[in-house]
């Protein structure tokens, strides 16, 4: 069992920064693949980037690529979406997601593939 706490969201205007933070529980998290996932207000939650258990492969969806950057310190059981150039369209709760997987696994952008959540975090981005 993993519990993910989600913190760093916030109002921020337009082209703004934000970092948000997702703290685990387990002491095995490097064990764990983790997801960054988003819903907004009356559409359904979609994938925003993911990161490999050693943090040495990452992956984007096409509307944060070259703004958003994860990061993880296993040590620390942290892992880290630095968002910069924050665009309206960027407003919702954020979620990160943990997935127990192989050290070859490939990155997995579906978020039925994800065992454990967090309650998410409220991004607001004014115009």
């Amino acid at each position: 069992q993993v519990q993910l706490v989600e913190s760093g969201g916030g109002l921020v205007q337009a082209g703004g920064s934000l970092r948000l933070s997702c703290a685990a529980s387990r002491s095995t998290f490097s064990y764990y693949a983790v997801g960054w996932f988003r819903q907004a207000p009356g559409q359904e939650r979609e994938f925003v980037s993911t990161i490999s258990r050693s943090g040495g492969n990452t992956y984007y969806a096409e509307p944060v690529k070259g703004r958003f950057t994860i990061s993880r310190d296993n040590a620390k059981k942290m892992v880290y979406l630095q968002m910069n150039s924050l665009k309206p369209e960027d407003t919702a709760v954020y979620y990160c997601a943990a997935k127990r997987t192989i050290l070859t696994a490939p990155l997995n952008v579906h978020e039925g593939s994800y065992d454990y959540w967090g309650l998410g975090t409220q991004v607001t981005v004014s115009p």
